[in-house]
Order: C-alpha cells, then structure tokens, then sequence
C-alpha cells in the first residue's frame, strides 16, 4: 500500500480540526490513510536499507519505532494544537539516541515532502565534532560535500551562525560551513512521488547517493557507517 491523495486529504482536514475530539472520530482514517501506508514504507525500506547503509534501522512499529509520533509536544510551545500535520518517518543509527543523530527522513505534508540526509540540530558535543573534523579534513570535507551523485540531488540547508563559532579561524577555507548549526541535505518531492508504489525504491536510490556526506558525519560522531 502507497501513500495516496487520501493521505493529503486527511493531513488537510486534520489541519483544520486540530483537536483530540475530531482526531478520535476520524481515527479509523488516521489508521487507513496515514499509519498503515508509513508503516508499510518503513518495512520496505528495510532490506533497501541494508544493501547500503546497514547500520541504520527501519522499525515499522506503531510506536517507538522509525514512524514518529503524530502527537506535538507542547510544553515549551505556544501553539497548543495537539497533533502534528505532517508524516515524518525517519531511519536511525543503530547507535543514534535520537533525531539529532545522523539518519534519514521522508516528510509527508501537504504543503510540501522532501527526504532529508543527515544531522539536523545536532547537540553540542556533536556539533563540535563535525566542525572540527571539517577545520582538521578540509579535502574530506571538500569531497564528501560536493560529490557529483550528491549534488545531483540534495542541496544543504538549515540553520547558521552569523559569526564563527569559538576557537575556529575566520579566515578558514570552510568557515562557511564550520558556521552551520545543522547538517542536512534535502531533497524536494512532488505529491506525485510521494504517492507512486516505487518511493520506496528511489529513495533508496536517492539516500545512498548521500553515502559520502553521510559517511563524514558519521565518522565525525564515531559511529560506522
């Protein structure tokens, strides 16, 4: 089973009833058109997966696995909406405690998809990290970065520092992207991709074009790749 325009349908319609009454009258259609499908895409990510990033994990659970909540946390928020509006489905390392570890994610909303390669807010011990490894391995860096198959099809975005951060030189090489708060690559998709039985496949396809990039961020956290 594939995401479908009723995925989008019911994203849409959940945005503009975004409360646990609603939700749990329309839970069936949660089930049918959201769950189920992202649940069946995980599981067929699994041996794609392993064919070139065997230590990441897909986890078609309902909970706790690689599908993430559909419940907000609110506590720090001001919006007090209860329910995200969007899939995020998001492939870990083995060795990852959370989303701010290097992996791979598949974001389904309607107003836009996109895979994502990477590290995204990375705490502060990995941060350094990375920025020390590209300040020390430049040419790793250089090449990791701008791999023909990863240009092909991510572009890096996310957050960056104004200033460099402390004990980097400013006139370093990379300072542009030793500045960077998050290292991630996206990858737009149409809603046509998104629901067409083969995005499984080419997303595969398309996160192992990330494999140089993804393998310098892993090697800065320690992790094998």
């Amino acid at each position: 089973m594939s995401f479908t325009a009723s995925t989008f349908q019911f994203l849409e319609r959940l945005a503009g009833h975004n409360d646990r009454s609603w939700f749990e009258a329309h839970k069936e259609e949660y089930e049918a058109y959201v769950r189920t499908p992202a649940l069946e895409h995980i599981e067929a990510m699994e041996p794609l997966l392993a064919d070139f990033a065997p230590e990441f994990v897909a986890d078609a659970r309902k909970t706790g696995g690689s599908l993430m909540r559909v419940y907000r946390d609110t506590r720090f928020s001001r919006d007090k909406t209860p329910y995200k509006t969007n899939v995020g489905i998001m492939f870990r390392h083995a060795l990852g405690r959370d989303v701010h570890a290097p992996g791979f994610y598949l974001h389904v909303a309607p107003e836009g998809c996109f895979l994502g390669v990477g590290s995204w807010h990375p705490e502060a011990d990995l941060l350094g990290r990375i920025r020390e490894r590209i300040a020390a391995q430049p040419a790793s860096w250089r090449a990791a970065r701008d791999d023909r198959a990863f240009n092909d099809h991510w572009r890096l975005v996310g957050d960056t520092l104004t200033r460099p951060p402390r004990d980097f030189a400013p006139d370093h090489p990379e300072i542009a992207d030793i500045k960077r708060k998050d290292f991630i690559g996206q990858c737009d998709l149409t809603r046509k991709e998104v629901t067409d039985p083969q995005l499984a496949k080419r997303s595969a396809a398309r996160f192992a074009a990330a494999t140089p990039f993804m393998r310098f961020l892993c090697e800065a956290a320690g992790v094998p790749y």
